[in-house]
């Protein structure tokens, strides 16, 4: 089963209309006539579609394990002095400490499932809002941190008044990588701080506005309906292959499976949400950043919530 890094990200399976207009985030929110339930909607659609797929390309018969991402494989060998020649910009939203606790508990869960995963550090966790650009050299990002310039402010501290919130947390996963995934709130959790009207759609539509507002062109591949942290990748086949060496076991893959679903059906009773901006503003981040790397260029003021509205 020859399966790409495309094909396992960049597909929207939300059956979000076409639209003349220039910011990719806007079909979606004309499609759902500016409802946050059925802007909410549609991102659920997206996440079960893809893990049902993911899941039954996994689970195929001919499926020829994990897709191993050979930058980090290069990265993590012992004694390894790679360096990744891709440089990339972009906003990120930072997961407030709360967040980063549940991952932590996950990320040993799924150490238990798969002891060979390689895991995201904590300090490196990130939701990606909008990517400007990736896979650029030194001096080509550089000229795009300059075209932006003052308006990175306005851009990294835009979630201060404009509050979206993320709730209802679940492992989406691949043969690549392991994230946890969230539902953009629709008022249901009555938050003073945040508007049901403004959802995490709006801020990544708000966010490609203001920066295109700059002049240079925005190369995002993240236009699909999801807001995730990527937790965790695969860097073995080891957890998946016969012990005695050779190919794929199908039924460890199964086991695998079946875990991390599990790990799904104790996610359904988890109420905890967050707010967009809160500890950190955005992240307007720069260099070599594929795994929470890279150089902050303008950290956004955050806002903390009232122990009741978290």
């Amino acid at each position: 089963m020859a399966l790409t890094a495309d094909d396992n990200t960049f597909t929207d399976l939300s059956g979000t209309s076409a639209s003349n207009s220039g910011n990719p985030y806007d079909p979606l929110i004309e499609t759902c006539s500016n409802d946050p339930e059925r802007i909410r909607q549609r991102y659920r659609t997206h996440r079960e579609a893809r893990n049902e797929q993911q899941r039954a390309k996994i689970l195929d018969p001919n499926f020829l394990g994990f897709l191993i991402d050979p930058v980090l494989e290069k990265l993590t060998a012992r004694n390894s002095d790679f360096v990744d020649p891709r440089n990339c910009l972009v906003f990120w939203a930072r997961p407030p400490q709360r967040i980063q606790e549940l991952v932590h508990t996950l990320q040993q869960k799924l150490l238990k499932i798969a002891p060979s995963l390689w895991i995201m550090p904590l300090e490196n966790l990130h939701m990606t809002v909008l990517e400007i650009a990736h896979s650029k050299t030194e001096s080509g990002i550089e000229s795009l941190v300059n075209a932006i310039g003052d308006k990175a402010v306005a851009i990294t501290n835009h979630p201060r008044n404009h509050r979206a919130r993320l709730v209802q947390p679940m492992l989406s996963y691949d043969a690549a990588a392991i994230a946890l995934s969230f539902m953009p709130s629709a008022g249901e959790d009555s938050l003073s701080t945040a508007s049901p009207e403004y959802t995490y759609h709006h801020l990544r539509r708000d966010v490609h506005q203001m920066s295109s507002s700059s002049g240079i062109d925005i190369g995002s591949r993240y236009t699909v309906p999801s807001s995730h942290l990527t937790i965790a990748r695969f860097v073995t086949q080891e957890d998946i292959t016969n012990k005695g060496g050779g190919g794929i076991d199908s039924q460890r893959v199964s086991e695998l499976v079946n875990g991390l679903e599990e790990i799904n059906a104790e996610l359904r009773s988890e109420t905890i949400g967050w707010t967009i901006g809160e500890e950190k503003g955005l992240d307007f981040r720069k260099g070599k950043l594929w795994y929470g790397g890279g150089e902050t260029v303008h950290l956004g003021q955050g806002f903390y919530l009232d122990h009741d509205d978290r």
